[in-house]
């Protein structure tokens, strides 16, 4: 049997990849701090990623079931729009401890399950390589950060055979997305210094959130890289061509353009 071990797995993302799998013959053993009822094939474990004790726990249990895994796929995260100038210290620390810390402690815990030409999903964001946009920034750096990590996790699993790939998509019809309108409307609220360029900056949310893919054809797209004998090292879906066009500008442009566009 196919082990295939997938945090975040109650959300959109990682749930329709779960029931995928499970339908192309995975046996999947998932990870999320929200509780999810078990279905054929499936098997879920309650853990919070930022707790090193109940990720243990829970490898501990799945060594004693599965005995060895084929994959992982990193799904789990979380989305905070804020200026960094203005959300806490508490708050930023949080974030790095989900996003980056959580896919370290994961990769650390289970690699002794890994066997030989064994892959490593990690999924991090199409912002990952480009410039933040002004409040995705502690997201935007989260994810930068977690790319880096993953480039340098694949020069060194090389060396025991198992292969890192990082998938970057755009953005997916999930409840992340609500997050982003909720998390934006309560910095516009909240803000001191950027009450005028927060309104303002609704209409880029838009523009960047207005094609979205739906979480199941992502499913099938991770589905389609966990199979490939020699997988790539990055696959993108979906990235924003308005982002894309954004970045081709030198730095000092794109600051000037954003800068007109909150501002005017």
């Amino acid at each position: 049997m196919r082990n295939v071990l997938i945090t975040g797995v109650s959300g959109g993302i990682g749930l329709s990849t779960a029931k995928e799998l499970a339908l192309q013959g995975y046996e999947i053993y998932g990870l999320d701090i929200n509780y999810i009822e078990e279905f054929e094939h499936f098997h879920f474990y309650q853990i919070d990623i930022t707790n090193e004790a109940s990720i243990l726990k829970a490898f501990n249990q799945i060594k004693e079931e599965a005995k060895e895994i084929e994959t992982i796929i990193h799904l789990a995260g979380i989305y905070r729009l804020n200026s960094l100038v203005e959300m806490s210290e508490e708050e930023f620390k949080r974030i790095y401890d989900i996003n980056v810390f959580g896919v370290y402690r994961i990769n650390k815990i289970f690699l002794p399950l890994l066997k030989k030409n064994s892959k490593i999903v990690i999924t991090t964001s199409e912002l990952a390589p480009l410039d933040p946009l002004p409040f995705t920034g502690i997201y935007a750096i989260t994810k930068a950060a977690l790319d880096k990590y993953a480039y340098s996790l694949r020069m060194e699993l090389q060396l025991l055979d198992i292969k890192v790939i990082v998938l970057r998509p755009g953005a997916i019809d999930t409840g992340l997305l609500d997050v982003s309108t909720a998390q934006l409307n309560k910095f516009k609220e909240n803000t001191t210094h950027y009450k005028e360029s927060s309104k303002k900056f609704d209409d880029i949310v838009n523009k960047v959130e207005a094609k979205k893919i739906s979480p199941n054809k992502l499913a099938k797209f991770i589905y389609k890289i966990i199979i490939k004998k020699k997988p790539k090292y990055v696959y993108s879906i979906n990235r924003n061509p308005l982002l894309r066009l954004l970045n081709i500008l030198p730095q000092r442009m794109q600051n000037w353009v954003i800068k007109r566009f909150l501002t005017k």
